[in-house]
């Protein structure tokens, strides 16, 4: 952990402010005025971020699924069975997010240009909407990464 203390415009101290906390894990910032009143003193401690969880590949996150005509199956079971009014749990965004994403990379590998990987796309974003997640990465990439640590406690 250290510290860090800037001396800005005040107009600028929200986007210093904003600038450091992308940059850094912060805690509060304390403004002051300077001694001649004209500028802005921030201060604050930050730490770095934490490492990144490395993304799992398709391969990884994949490798205890069934297979895409099973999930399919069971996805478009879940949703025709959902009780008028029941809103369809976390489990079924997750695996029709994932069954999507795996149809989309059997698209690519084979260099096909459908709307896969739109719907892939579209299905990941809704998974992490439900999520309220905050992180900030290629959706299909979370979830490989949701699907893989899912699949390992089944």
């Amino acid at each position: 952990m250290f510290e860090i203390r800037v001396i800005c415009d005040p107009a600028d101290a929200d986007h210093v402010t904003t600038t450091l906390r992308a940059t850094f894990a912060t805690g509060d910032v304390r403004q002051y005025p300077t001694r001649d009143g004209k500028r802005t003193r921030l201060s604050l401690t930050a730490d770095h971020h934490p490492e990144p969880e490395q993304w799992p590949t398709p391969e990884e996150a994949y490798a205890l699924a069934p297979s895409i005509i099973r999930e399919i199956g069971w996805t478009a079971d879940q949703a025709a069975n959902k009780p008028f009014g029941n809103r369809l749990p976390r489990e079924f965004w997750l695996r029709k997010a994932a069954v999507l994403d795996r149809i989309a990379l059997c698209d690519e590998a084979e260099d096909i240009h459908r709307d896969a990987a739109e719907a892939a796309t579209a299905a990941a974003h809704r998974l992490m909407e439900l999520d309220d997640t905050a992180v900030i990465c290629d959706p299909r990439h979370y979830v490989r990464q949701q699907y893989a640590a899912w699949a390992k406690n089944q």
